[in-house]
């Protein structure tokens, strides 16, 4: 009996804990069910297309670069299929050339252009592999170049030949005759045109520094910023550019010299410059134009009111064919030697060969006096003869 009131107390106390539970275990299911179905409904209710807008708002500032490519990204991804293509391009582009290339139109321009950036990008790789190849000096033992073997000669340094070039450009600056360059046909030119005249300019500054007599240059009309300016800085170099020993100066030479003493050296002029003058100021234009636009430097020598001038190219050259325009680095070269020897004929070398046939061949007076001598007698001769006809013609009619 008293087993039995055990048992059935046990089973009472078990059934109460499982009562009292039931209910927490009930509402828990109330409780996720009702969550789960909220969820659904809010889940119905929200609408995809707002969703993604927001995602790409919230997306955004983790990504800060423009998802849209730039022109100049475009442009380089043309030039790397280009180039695998297999077409004439350039293995390596700067932004400044992406952007010459971004501003061409059509497609056969922006060909021509990259194949222009090509070829002078192989013309510096093959000089870099001749200055690489180029056999260098015998060194000793010691790591030391060999010296010179036992001469009375003395040797002449570089650094020697720069400093007397530096002191004669010097004194040309106090002393010379002034050359100006004019600087302002900019917007005449186009991007490859510039850069040629930028490669001219510098070979006549090299020039001119080699001479025994050299120029005092002047850069007029020279715009600080300007596409003329930023090239020749890209050349030079900012240090080196401060260093020139020239006159950079954005005046216009009207406002520097007298005008009277002014000379505009132009091709289209009628007036011919028989005798160099080293009282004047010549002027000549910086311009490298392959269409070859014939009156540009005229007219602006006219808007300057200045006297202009050609050099004698017909009276001393059998001119073959084309346009009588030369480089800007040919007219230093004519220049300082017409104005070292006062010789034209020996000015006139530095013609390209290509543009005219030689010089005319020069008449003196015995050459003249000789030839009427030749003709005189083949006159009377002519006259015996005639002479002689008619005396024959008398008789016969005698």
């Amino acid at each position: 009996m008293v087993f039995d009131v055990m048992f059935l107390r046990s089973c009472s106390l078990a059934a109460r804990r499982i009562c009292s539970r039931a209910p927490v275990q009930a509402l828990l299911r109330s409780i996720s069910t009702s969550q789960t179905t909220g969820r659904d409904e809010e889940e119905e209710k929200l609408d995809l297309d707002v969703w993604k807008a927001v995602m790409k708002t919230q997306a955004l500032p983790e990504n800060q670069s423009d998802p849209s490519p730039s022109p100049l990204d475009c442009h380089r991804e043309l030039v790397e299929m280009w180039h695998q293509a297999g077409k004439l391009v350039p293995k390596s582009i700067t932004d400044e050339q992406l952007q010459d290339l971004a501003v061409l139109t059509t497609k056969s321009a922006k060909k021509k252009f990259l194949k222009f950036l090509a070829i002078k990008e192989a013309h510096k790789i093959s000089k870099k592999e001749k200055r690489e190849n180029k056999p260098r000096p015998e060194r000793n033992t010691d790591g030391e170049e060999r010296e010179l073997k036992n001469t009375f000669l003395m040797k002449f340094w570089s650094g020697s030949m720069d400093r007397l070039q530096n002191w004669r450009v010097a004194q040309a600056m106090r002393f010379g005759q002034p050359l100006v360059y004019d600087m302002s046909y900019e917007r005449h030119m186009t991007r490859r045109e510039m850069e040629n005249a930028v490669s001219q300019l510098m070979e006549t500054e090299g020039f001119n520094r080699r001479s025994s007599d050299p120029f005092h240059l002047h850069f007029c009309g020279l715009t600080p910023g300007g596409a003329y300016h930023r090239e020749l800085l890209k050349r030079y170099g900012a240090e080196t550019w401060e260093r020139m020993l020239i006159t950079d100066t954005a005046s216009q030479p009207a406002d520097l010299f007298p005008r009277e003493d002014l000379v505009y050296l132009t091709a289209d002029s009628h007036t011919v410059l028989r005798e160099f003058d080293h009282r004047k100021v010549y002027v000549v234009g910086a311009i490298v134009d392959r269409s070859i636009q014939s009156g540009v430097s005229l007219a602006n020598a006219k808007r300057l009111q200045l006297a202009t001038a050609r050099l004698p190219l017909d009276e001393h050259l059998d001119w073959d064919s084309g346009a009588k325009n030369l480089t800007l680095d040919q007219m230093m070269r004519i220049l300082s030697t017409v104005k070292d020897t006062g010789s034209w004929k020996a000015a006139l070398e530095f013609v390209p060969k290509r543009k005219h046939c030689g010089f005319h061949p020069t008449r003196t007076g015995k050459t003249q006096s000789v030839r009427t001598e030749s003709a005189a007698p083949t006159n009377k001769t002519d006259g015996h003869k005639r002479g002689r006809e008619r005396k024959t013609w008398w008789e016969e009619d005698g």
